[in-house]
């Protein structure tokens, strides 16, 4: 058992489970992975079921009853990762736009200092792939958005490729985490601005799925939008 978990919540991603699975596994330092399904109905996880006796103490699955939202999926396995004494605690995408390899930064930003390690598309010029134009600008302005409303200076505010330190997840009150879409990227760097741990943007390349659906939609944009709002208000009264 690695003291590093890899949690990548599931949607209908039996087109790419196996292969992002194997290719953490691959890497040169050990990665445990948790994967947390919301009931897929195309079979994601009876394909990691079957995985499990390969990776024996390594691979393990959590299955929820229904699609319940990226943020309440994440809180779900942060508080197994926490219950299971991991040390460093990853988020990851399915569907390869995270590029495996690149755990290996995030855990060696972690170790030489940083609480938050974040994978970031902004912080050395613009580093997206397969993108549309439109929403490359999309995503780039949000972050400068957060960092307006917040006073964070973070380049890539809803990058969702990070690593936290166990100290991180055990001071925020993930009871009181919010959203559950993208904008939940934003609450918990914010979260974690607040309690003044080391924030560390690592430059990486984001590449666009290839195959399966983007969960991507207005409902997600909006939540986004009005909530950085709703944090610094929150925080204004001491209500974050």
């Amino acid at each position: 058992m690695s003291n590093k978990l890899v949690i990548i919540p599931t949607y209908n991603e039996i087109e790419n489970i196996e292969s992002i699975i194997e290719a953490i596994f691959m890497l040169t330092v050990p990665f445990d992975v948790l994967i947390v399904d919301d009931n897929s109905p195309d079979g994601t996880s009876i394909k990691v079921n079957e995985l499990q006796n390969k990776f024996q103490g390594q691979l393990f699955l959590e299955i929820r009853a229904k699609k319940s939202g990226l943020g309440t999926a994440y809180v779900h396995g942060f508080k197994w990762a926490l219950a299971h004494d991991y040390d460093y605690v990853f988020e990851m995408d399915a569907d390869f736009s995270h590029n495996p390899k690149d755990l290996e930064k995030l855990y060696n930003a972690c170790q030489s200092g940083a609480d938050l390690a974040i994978g970031s598309r902004y912080s050395n010029g613009v580093n997206v792939v397969n993108w549309p134009l439109s929403r490359v600008l999309l995503s780039y302005f949000a972050s400068v958005y957060v960092r307006l409303i917040t006073g964070m200076k973070i380049a890539d505010a809803t990058a969702g490729f990070v690593c936290y330190k166990k100290q991180v997840l055990q001071t925020i009150n993930l009871d009181r985490v919010k959203f559950i879409g993208y904008a939940f990227q934003i609450e918990m760097k914010y979260r974690t601005f607040v309690q003044n741990f080391k924030i560390e943007e690592v430059p990486i390349i984001f590449t666009d799925r290839t195959k399966g659906q983007s969960k991507m939609s207005g409902s997600i944009i909006k939540e986004a939008v009005f909530g950085v709002i709703m944090l610094r208000i929150r925080k204004l009264f001491n209500k974050l």
